[in-house]
């Protein structure tokens, strides 16, 4: 999975959109990540460039992404020396993964200087670079030192200079000469390995599929026969011509589970059942859908490492204690032979002095009859060995009532920890993150820094729209789990949860009106999708009336019992569920 070159050149036609736009708003979401807002005729654009190794990009975005309260340094500066400048020109050489823009600015002395920002999408190699107008690098948001890269070095006053550039032949040009001669050179190759490493910009996914289609199995260049070069060749320069004439086709590839693995600009079939197809309208919005929730979620986890470590200790800590409980529980299952064996000494006074060890008896309580052997102290008196026997019985009576009620609350707590690290999976904002923090400062699972900073405003639930028309709320964490069950809905309205599966409150706002089956099973498959069994294939979902749900006194956020449920059987899908939120 990476963003191509030729990629690139469908996004920078798209770009153009931007021509003359004049800066408007920088913001820095994330370390390696930028986004530029610029006004336009037309109207307003967010345009975003990551550098992440993963998930390295650009594209115009409709995401809405938080913008930090304190700016990085890389950011300041963005605005200080791009501030009101004017968008003047978009430049790729061939189907190089680099898109150039250049500003028209102002500098402190007045004067106008054309400075550029270089976005490489390179991988691991993906950078960030302003250059001024006398091509020396002002500064990037990764800096490459020496001790890191002799050959490319990228730090403020070093002139700057694009990566190496390797010779490839153009898909839009291709000869079919020149490419049987440059396919030669790679004869030990695979045929996929050798199309990328011959034709500029084209990705892996690309190649397996030219493969499929041309010659089925992959095979050595030198296995190929002159039909298959002939087929290839062929349907490679029927793609070019595609492309010249702006035909594609762009396509997202998922697991049946809707996990989004893959995109292309034409269309990928060789994965048959295996993958799922979907497509786009352009090549922004597809790197917009497909990268958003990747984005997100590493966001996420970069701001709340803090608190996946701590929620990953506790998960381990009350999971060990709730095992040794229950071996020592186990070990108190035999606390009734204990009174036994006080029982059959009392029977026995007579026959047994002090100073004996043992006494071996009827053994009354044996279902096959028989005798048994009794450990004594014989420092004790035999009156004194049964007391012994009978306070070992009633201690043991005691622990199981004690054990099975701590066993009880280590499940419950678990169930919560669980519950909170699920919210924080799918956590949405830096503000839901606080919500979280601010929880489990309130369970005692956290120290307060500092006094208590002022948080934003929570977010509201989710809010989605049912194909019937109605509105389905999603709590974000369990303090607005029990606010939207306990406090914010009507007795009347529907609450669903996934059967013994954390996951998020889920309401069916009615009115009053009873709703039809398909909008509960729509509710349903959005309380899966909003759970942690998002990629399972058959999720059970409880539903019952908001009059059915209680909350226990002393239950923890987000813990209820309820009572009249029925349950349904469901798959979460991912695309319906982004299809009918409200944002």
């Amino acid at each position: 999975m990476a963003l191509d070159g030729i990629f690139m050149s469908l996004v920078k036609e798209e770009l153009e959109v931007l021509q003359n736009g004049r800066v408007d708003k920088i913001y820095q979401p994330s370390r390696e990540e930028l986004v530029i807002g610029l006004r336009t005729r037309e109207g307003s654009y967010r345009l975003l460039i990551n550098s992440a190794a993963g998930t390295a990009r650009v594209h115009l975005t409709a995401q809405s992404i938080e913008n930090p309260k304190t700016p990085p340094m890389f950011c300041m500066l963005m605005r200080k020396r791009l501030g009101s400048g004017r968008l003047i020109g978009i430049r790729q050489e061939g189907f190089e993964r680099i898109l150039c823009f250049d500003f028209d600015t102002v500098n402190e002395l007045g004067d106008h200087e054309t400075l550029t920002l270089a976005a490489e999408i390179m991988g691991r190699r993906s950078n960030l670079i302003l250059i001024g107008g006398d091509g020396k690098i002002i500064d990037s948001i990764k800096r490459v030192t020496p001790d890191m890269s002799a050959v490319r070095p990228v730090l403020p006053g070093i002139a700057y200079t694009t990566p190496p550039r390797s010779p490839k032949l153009s898909l839009t040009a291709l000869d079919g000469e020149q490419f049987e001669k440059a396919l030669g050179v790679f004869s030990a190759k695979r045929v996929s390995n050798a199309l990328v490493q011959v034709l500029e910009g084209i990705s892996p996914v690309f190649a397996d599929e030219a493969v499929s289609v041309c010659v089925g199995n992959d095979k050595a260049v030198s296995e190929l026969s002159h039909g298959e070069l002939v087929r290839l060749t062929e349907w490679l320069q029927g793609q070019g011509s595609r492309l010249s004439d702006g035909r594609t086709d762009f396509t997202i590839l998922s697991t049946p589970e809707g996990m989004l693995k893959d995109f292309c600009f034409t269309r990928i079939e060789h994965f048959g059942s295996l993958m799922k197809l979907s497509h786009a309208e352009s090549a922004c919005e597809l790197l917009d859908v497909f990268y958003s929730e990747k984005s997100r979620s590493e966001r996420i986890r970069q701001k709340a490492q803090d608190l996946f470590r701590l929620l990953g200790s506790l998960s381990e800590r009350v999971a060990r204690r709730t095992a040794n409980q229950r071996q020592e529980l186990a070990e108190c299952a035999d606390r009734d032979k204990l009174k036994n064996m006080g029982d059959l000494i009392m029977t026995n006074l007579y026959a047994i002095s002090k100073g004996q060890t043992s006494v071996t008896c009827a053994d009354y309580y044996s279902e096959n009859g028989g005798e048994i052997t009794i450990p004594l102290d014989p420092r004790l008196t035999p009156s004194q060995n049964a007391q012994r026997y009978y306070k070992e019985y009633r201690k043991a009576d005691t622990a199981e009532k004690k054990l099975k009620e701590l066993i009880q609350k280590g499940e419950e707590e678990l169930r919560y920890i669980e519950s909170v690290a699920d919210s924080l999976e799918r956590c949405e904002s830096d503000s839901d993150i606080d919500q979280l923090r601010e929880e489990l400062i309130e369970q005692g699972y956290l120290r307060r820094r500092g006094g208590r900073a002022k948080a934003d405003r929570p977010l509201p639930p989710m809010k989605y729209l049912s194909d019937d028309g109605f509105t389905i709320l999603v709590g974000r964490h369990n303090r607005q789990n029990d606010k939207l069950t306990l406090k914010d809905s009507q007795k009347h309205d529907i609450w669903l949860h996934t059967h013994d599966i954390t996951g998020s409150h889920t309401v069916i706002v009615t009115g009053g009106v009873t709703p039809p089956d398909s909008t509960i099973l729509q509710a349903a498959r959005i309380a899966a999708y909003c759970s942690n069994a998002r990629q399972s294939s058959q999720v059970p979902v409880d539903y019952t009336l908001i009059r059915h749900v209680k909350k226990p006194n002393g239950a923890k956020p987000g813990m209820v019992i309820f009572t009249d449920q029925r349950t349904v059987y469901v798959k979460p899908d991912a695309a319906e569920a982004e299809r009918i939120r409200v944002k």
